[in-house]
């Protein structure tokens, strides 16, 4: 089974993790202490719903997760229909 952050992302196979730049969104997210800087607007948006992750969003997949797929981690929306599917 795959770790997961909130928005699809595997984060065993995430290049920041494996270069110990990130505990996963769960954690550094949840202080502000993303690897850009600042906030993670997606990890905002499924805490302010009580969503484990966005796959759980009535809006799924939104604009802004689209918009952050297609830049990079492409298969986070892929990885959230497959956990949507299992549980």
């Amino acid at each position: 089974m795959m770790n997961l952050s909130i928005c699809g992302i595997d984060c065993d196979v995430c290049k920041f993790k494996q270069e110990g730049k990130c505990e996963g969104c769960r954690i550094s997210a949840s202080i502000g202490k993303c690897v850009w800087g600042g906030r993670c607007e997606l990890h905002d948006c499924a805490t302010e719903k009580s969503l484990s992750h966005c796959g759980k969003c009535k809006e799924f997949p939104c604009a802004t997760l689209q918009e952050w797929a297609s830049s990079e981690n492409t298969e986070r929306i892929d990885n959230l229909k497959a956990l949507g599917e299992t549980k």
